[in-house]
C-alpha cells in the first residue's frame, strides 16, 4: 500500500503521524477522500471524527514556529481588511489580521499554503506572514469584516465597471442599467443567494433590505429583533438588479414599482427545505423588500413552547375536549400561529379529521388538510370556514377571527360539535371576551362557546455559552414587584461569537391562561371590564405572564429586562 509519507504532504504526514495525531491508514484515508472532494487533509480528519482543527493546528505551529490566534477574539487591524480585496480573502481562504511597517500578516489556515503567500506578495506588493487559524473561524471573520456576498460584489463591480455600466440609481429609485440583464447575471443571482444563505445560517426570521436614496441597507430578525448585518457600501449600485433578481424568483412583475407586490419562492440548505414569503413596498426612495423565512415543515411540538407543566396540562386537556373554542391571544410576531400548530401536531392522528384555513399557510402538516385564503378570488375565511363545515371535520384552525361573519360561524361550529382554535389580536388573555363583544359576537354565544383564551408574548433565551450571574440594580427590582426580586440571583449573558454578541440565543414563550368557568361566564354574560375578568381570575389562581416570566428569570433562562419588555407589570 502506497503510504502518505511518500506523497508530496510528507512534511504534514510524517508530523502528525510521528507525533501520535493520527496512525498513518487515517492519514492515506483522509489525503485520498480529499483529493476527489478537494478540501484539504486537515479538513478531511476533522470530519472523520479523528481530531480537532486547533488541536492539528497547535502542532504544526509548534514544529514550524508560527503563532495560532484566535479570530473570534483577536483585533483585526481594518487597515488589513482595506488593504486584500475580499474576492482574494475569499478565493485564497486567508484573512488579513494586521499591517505594519514590516509587512503584511494574514492567517491561513494550512502551513503547507506557501504558493498563497507567493501570490499575494505579487498581487498586493507587501511581504506577506503567515499565522494559523481553524478554516471555520477564517470564514467567519471574512463574513463579519467584509460583509455578506462581499466577494461576489467586488467581481459584479469590476465587470460593470469595464463595461461602463455602473450608474448610481436615481432618486425616484428607478435604474439606469438593464434590470433584466443584471438580474439574471450569474454573480447576481449567487449574491441574493448568499444574502439568504446567511440569514437562515443566523437563524433570521426576516431579511430586510431598504434602500435610503444614495444608501442601501440590509438587515435581519433575529429572535425578534432587528440587526443590521455588515454588507459591503457598493451594494447600493446593484440594489435594483438584487430587487429584481428576488422579484424573478418570487414570480413578481419586475416592471411594476409603484404598487405593493407580495409572492413566494422556495429554497433548500443542505437537507432543509425553506419557505420565503416576499412583500415589496414602494417608497420614495425606491423598493424595500422583506423576506420572511419559514421552514416548510413545523418542528416545535408542545413541550418546546416554554410552558409550565401545569400549563402544559392545563393546554392539552383543552385541545382534547369534544368541542368548544380556544383562542390564543397577543400581538403580531408574539408565537399563535406556532401554538396552534404545536396542538394540531399533537392532535394529528388517523382518528381525527383536522382542517384549517390560513392566510398564509405557514407550515405544511401531513394529514391536515390545509385552506389558503385568497381574497382576490373570494376564498375568504367566513367562505371557506362555510364550505369546511360540510366536510365533516373535528378539529378546525381559523388562523384568525378578523370579522363577525367568522366569528358567528365559527362559534356556531363549536356549538355544533367542533372543537375551534383560532388566535385574536388582544394585549391579555383577560380582553378577549371584550374583544368579541368588539367584533359583535353576542356575550351569551362567547361564555357558551370559549373553553379559555390563552395569552402569550416570544422572549429572548440567554446564550447558555455566555451567560453569568449578577444582581438587580433598584430600578428593575420596582418594574418588576416582586418580593423576592432583591434576594434572587438572575443571569445575562455577556455577548460571544455563538450569540452574535448579543447575549440571547433562541426564543421561549411565556403564557396566562384564563379557562372560562362558571364564574367567568357568568361576567362575561353581564359584560365585565377585562381588569373585572382580571382580577375574578386572579382571585382563582390564574397567573400572569410576568409570573411565568418571573419563574424563568429565576431559573437563569432569560433576564428581567427582556421579560419586562414584552409583559407589562400589573396594576
Amino acid at each position: 500500500m502506497k503510504t502518505a509519507l511518500s506523497t508530496l504532504n510528507m512534511d504534514l504526514a510524517k508530523l502528525l503521524i510521528e507525533s501520535g495525531a493520527v496512525t498513518a491508514e487515517q492519514y492515506d484515508q483522509a489525503l485520498e477522500i480529499s483529493r476527489r472532494g478537494g478540501r484539504s487533509v486537515l479538513a478531511e480528519l476533522v470530519s472523520m471524527g479523528i481530531g480537532e482543527e486547533l488541536d492539528f493546528l497547535r502542532l504544526i505551529g509548534a514544529a514550524q514556529s508560527l503563532e495560532v490566534v484566535d479570530l473570534r477574539r483577536a483585533a483585526i487591524a481594518p487597515e488589513a481588511v482595506e488593504e486584500v480585496p475580499a474576492k482574494f480573502a475569499r478565493h485564497y481562504g486567508v484573512m488579513p489580521v494586521a499591517l505594519s511597517s514590516a509587512g503584511l500578516t494574514i492567517a491561513v489556515s494550512e502551513s503547507t499554503d506557501r504558493w498563497v503567500v507567493d501570490d499575494l506578495q505579487t498581487t498586493l506588493g507587501h511581504r506577506v506572514q503567515r499565522v494559523l487559524a481553524p478554516h471555520t473561524h477564517i470564514q467567519e471573520a471574512i463574513e463579519r469584516h467584509y460583509g455578506v456576498g462581499a466577494d461576489t460584489i467586488e467581481r459584479i463591480m469590476d465587470d460593470e465597471q469595464s463595461a461602463g455600466r455602473i450608474q448610481l440609481l436615481h432618486h425616484d429609485g428607478s435604474a439606469v442599467q438593464d434590470l433584466e440583464r443584471m438580474a439574471g447575471d450569474a454573480s447576481v443571482v449567487r449574491l441574493v443567494n448568499e444574502i439568504v444563505q446567511q440569514a437562515i445560517s443566523d437563524r433570521a426570521t426576516d431579511i430586510h433590505l431598504e434602500t435610503f436614496g444614495d444608501e442601501a441597507k440590509l438587515r435581519c430578525r433575529v429572535d425578534g429583533v432587528l440587526r443590521d448585518t455588515r454588507v459591503s457600501e457598493d451594494i447600493r449600485y446593484l440594489y435594483p438588479a438584487v430587487i429584481s433578481r428576488i422579484k424573478i424568483m418570487s414570480g413578481l412583475d419586475i416592471i411594476e414599482r409603484r404598487v405593493p407586490q407580495d409572492g413566494r419562492a422556495k429554497v433548500k440548505d443542505g437537507p432543509l427545505e425553506y419557505d420565503l414569503r416576499v412583500s415589496v413596498m414602494p417608497t420614495i426612495n425606491g423598493e424595500n423588500v422583506v423576506i420572511r423565512i419559514l421552514p416548510t415543515t413545523m418542528l416545535l411540538s408542545l413541550g418546546d413552547l416554554g410552558l409550565r407543566p401545569d400549563d402544559l396540562r392545563i393546554l392539552d386537556g383543552l385541545i382534547h375536549r369534544p368541542n368548544g373554542i380556544l383562542f390564543v391571544t397577543g400581538p403580531t410576531g408574539s408565537g399563535k400561529s406556532t401554538t396552534l400548530y404545536a396542538s394540531l401536531k399533537r392532535l394529528n392522528n388517523p382518528g381525527i379529521k383536522l382542517v384549517t384555513i390560513e392566510d398564509p399557510v405557514e407550515y405544511a402538516l401531513r394529514g391536515v388538510s390545509q385552506v389558503q385564503v385568497n381574497t382576490r378570488t373570494g376564498m375568504t375565511f367566513a367562505r371557506a370556514l362555510r364550505s369546511m363545515l360540510r366536510h365533516d371535520p373535528d378539529v378546525i384552525m381559523v388562523g384568525e377571527i378578523r370579522d363577525l361573519e367568522t366569528a358567528t360561524i365559527a362559534t356556531r361550529a363549536a356549538l355544533t360539535g367542533h372543537l375551534v382554535l383560532s388566535t385574536l389580536h388582544t394585549n391579555s388573555a383577560s380582553a378577549g371576551a371584550a374583544r368579541l363583544i368588539d367584533i359583535g359576537i353576542e356575550p351569551y354565544l362567547i361564555a357558551s362557546s370559549v373553553l379559555a383564551f390563552i395569552g402569550q408574548r416570544l422572549i429572548r433565551v440567554n446564550c447558555p455559552k455566555c451567560k453569568e450571574s449578577c444582581r438587580l440594580d433598584d430600578e428593575t427590582l420596582a418594574l418588576l414587584g416582586h418580593p423576592e426580586a432583591a434576594a434572587t440571583t438572575v443571569w445575562r449573558g455577556k455577548g460571544c461569537d455563538a450569540c452574535g454578541q448579543t447575549g440571547f440565543s433562541g426564543r421561549t414563550g411565556i403564557y396566562e391562561i384564563l379557562p372560562v368557568d362558571g364564574r367567568i361566564r357568568h361576567m362575561i354574560v353581564e359584560k365585565a371590564s377585562a381588569d373585572t375578568i382580571k382580577d375574578a381570575a386572579r382571585a382563582r389562581g390564574a397567573r400572569s405572564m410576568l409570573e411565568d416570566g418571573w419563574e424563568k428569570i429565576v431559573a437563569g433562562r432569560t433576564t428581567p429586562e427582556e421579560v419586562l419588555r414584552v409583559a407589562r407589570l400589573e396594576d
